[in-house]
């Protein structure tokens, strides 16, 4: 299986550009091998994760968490952990890749897992993605314009949520004077001509735009076509931060708090006041998710499950939601297996492995 192949797939489900502005996704180190065996996927990189890759021959490591974040790296002398794994990747020609933030903003990541495992149904984002839809509209002769819109379409142009293929077209005509050295798809050099043409108006998102806009040249008559690109205030409903849903029925609040650990398989689960005798509505984000608790009593949630709470946080509870601490890595290790399922759908002859290491820091007594 090629690398590219494989990023392709994973950014088709995550694209780079739903990650934070402070995140590292995408490839961490190219282990000069493009050519991939089999896959080793992990929540964190790790030596032991590098020596269990070796040992089961998968010269590719996905990763959820980035091995270089933070400040970076600087230098690679072997000193810390980091730079040693980043020596041990490339003796041995192993990439690494990590789908981090972008995984945690797309309705296919982070929290339609933790959704999935406790039986949340018709969850929506909690907070919407913003600065990421932009409006296209181009210029087209009228018995071109079936062909240029649905180049479009297949570019990945008019997506909105479970709709596709949507565009909205308008008659009218168009004017140019073609001077010297143009090549008119119609009119004469020198003479202004008007043309029957559609407006068509389409939305997709930001990483779309320059393949939409490469279908649109490569299919359009004209020698310039018109495109109009705009960027659109609205906020994306359908990628963003967190999830709110609602279970089948009410569940006793203690009985449901009880259920979280035992699903997510926590040492332990701390918590705030138990406000109510049932609860329904659910928030959560995975990961560290403090930042969400207001959006979460702002949409009425009974409780808000995520990991990372420092001591202050805890009051942000405000007696309006109870806050469930699970921890980091148990919201999130379940997304070893979406990377999985995600991969061998796509590929189903190309082995994909889920590391048996407990990557986990904290140990609980």
């Amino acid at each position: 299986m090629k690398l590219e192949e494989i990023i392709s797939e994973l950014e088709r489900v995550f694209p780079l550009s739903l990650q934070e502005s402070y995140d590292n996704a995408g490839m961490q180190v190219f282990g000069g091998d493009k050519n991939i065996k089999a896959a080793l996927v992990t929540l964190d990189v790790t030596e032991d994760v590098v020596n269990e890759a070796i040992e089961k021959k998968c010269n590719l490591i996905i990763s959820h968490h980035p091995l270089i974040f933070g400040n970076g790296l600087k230098k690679i002398t072997g000193k810390n952990a980091v730079e040693r794994i980043v020596m041990q990747c490339i003796k041995n020609s192993i990439s690494v890749y990590s789908a981090h933030t972008n995984c945690d903003n797309s309705p296919l990541g982070t929290s339609l897992m933790m959704c999935q495992k406790l039986g949340i149904k018709n969850y929506k984002v909690l907070q919407p993605a913003e600065n990421r839809l932009y409006k296209i509209a181009v210029y087209v002769p009228q018995a071109h314009a079936d062909n240029v819109r649905q180049v479009i379409f297949l570019a990945g142009g008019g997506h909105i949520g479970n709709y596709s293929n949507s565009s909205f077209n308008i008659n009218g005509k168009g004017s140019f004077n073609p001077q010297e050295g143009a090549k008119p798809f119609v009119g004469t050099i020198g003479k202004l001509h008007f043309e029957d043409e559609i407006k068509i108006e389409t939305i997709c998102e930001s990483n779309q735009i320059g393949q939409i806009i490469k279908a649109i040249v490569s299919s359009h008559p004209y020698e310039e076509p018109a495109i109009d690109i705009v960027k659109l205030e609205n906020p994306d409903n359908y990628n963003g931060s967190g999830a709110i849903g609602w279970l089948d029925k009410p569940e006793n609040t203690i009985d449901f708090l009880k259920k979280v650990k035992k699903v997510f398989n926590c040492g332990c689960i701390k918590h705030t006041k138990i406000l109510k005798p049932e609860v329904k509505t659910i928030a959560l984000c995975s990961g560290s998710g403090s930042f969400l608790v207001n959006k979460a009593v702002n949409k009425g949630a009974d409780v808000f499950i995520s990991g990372d709470f420092t001591y202050h946080k805890y009051f942000d509870a405000d007696s309006k939601i109870t806050i469930v601490d699970i921890g980091h890595y148990e919201s999130e290790i379940g997304i070893k297996q979406i990377f999985c399922d995600i991969l061998t759908k796509k590929f189903c002859n190309f082995e994909v492995r889920i590391s048996e290491q407990n990557t986990n820091p904290i140990n609980y007594l």
